[in-house]
């Protein structure tokens, strides 16, 4: 058996990279996408292109199917479907990449109260440390151009906890038997597609629904081609990859960098400028999250002096 690596090669590093980026980005493809798309059509297209090509050559992982439906309906339907609908109603794409890194502080939640995991008191600090920023960043909307709507922030962050709730079922489904991360993103994406449909066709009217198809233009096949092949199937891939390689203390705080790529790229692409709050608020969400990770940093330097 080959021993766990040491150190993250410089593979690894442009792998963590690399998902740093698509990830940072996101946000800013998925407004591009919302000009041309409503949420509810961009939520179908984005995961019938993320599943429906790959069906034929990928074989459905071998895990009861509660858990790829459980998956699908929380991490497609739940998270994207309010991250999208947030974006629409004035979520900024910077804001938005922020609040959305909460999900860790949703998941600690979770655990603690759902699956009886232990958590540590630096996590419990980093928690409301991160409640007085989002505080801050909420207290910050406004309802002109380019700035943040109370309706959007409230929309993301519910898309947050539903990322944070399909991380459990994510656990729950590793417990019940190993999976390659592929296949299962591949399949669950599966799921998501009929009841987007669905909640266009209501929200949308069917009429608006084929006026969009006619019109597909350059800016939605980027924005879906992109939000499925690179932020879901490849990101995904990637960073589980990581996860498998090295200790979760040695990946996890590269997700740090995500915000800092959604805010430069949002003030690059679409102009949005932060308010001083904003500012404030972003600091203090990430020093809530440094202050959740010291914890484990101290345990795995222990445990690596320990072991050398």
């Amino acid at each position: 058996m080959s021993a766990t690596p040491t150190h993250l090669s410089r593979g690894d590093l442009l792998r963590a990279l690399g998902v740093i980026v698509i990830w940072g980005l996101n946000f800013v493809v998925m407004k591009i996408g919302l000009q041309s798309l409503s949420p509810m059509m961009l939520g179908a297209l984005r995961f019938a292109a993320a599943s429906l090509p790959f069906l034929l050559f990928v074989g459905r992982p071998a895990l009861p199917w509660r858990f790829i439906v459980a998956y699908g309906l929380a991490q497609g339907v739940g998270q994207f479907g309010l991250l999208f609908l947030g974006l629409h109603l004035g979520m900024t794409a910077g804001m938005a990449s922020v609040v959305m890194q909460t999900q860790a502080f949703f998941t600690l939640i979770m655990a603690a109260t759902v699956l009886g995991e232990r958590a540590r008191p630096t996590q419990w600090l980093g928690l409301v440390i991160a409640f007085v920023g989002l505080l801050m960043i909420a207290g910050a909307h406004g309802e002109g151009a380019r700035q943040m709507t109370l309706a959007g922030f409230v929309l993301t962050l519910g898309a947050a906890f539903m990322w944070a709730v399909s991380n459990l079922v994510a656990r729950r489904a590793a417990q019940a038997g190993a999976y390659e991360p592929f296949p299962f993103i591949v399949w669950s994406s599966l799921v998501p597609i009929v009841p987007f449909l669905l909640l266009s066709a209501w929200v949308d009217g069917t009429a608006s629904m084929a006026q969009q198809l006619a019109g597909f233009d350059g800016r939605a096949w980027f924005a879906v081609l992109f939000l499925a092949l690179l932020a879901t199937l490849l990101a995904y891939s990637l960073w589980t990859k990581l996860l498998q390689r090295h200790p979760a203390g040695r990946v996890t705080p590269f997700s740090l960098l995500v915000p800092v790529v959604g805010l430069v790229a949002a003030m690059t692409f679409l102009g949005e400028v932060p308010t001083p709050l904003q500012w404030a608020g972003t600091a203090t969400v990430l020093a809530g999250m440094v202050v959740n990770q010291s914890g484990g940093w101290r345990m795995f330097v222990r445990r690596q002096n320990a072991t050398g």
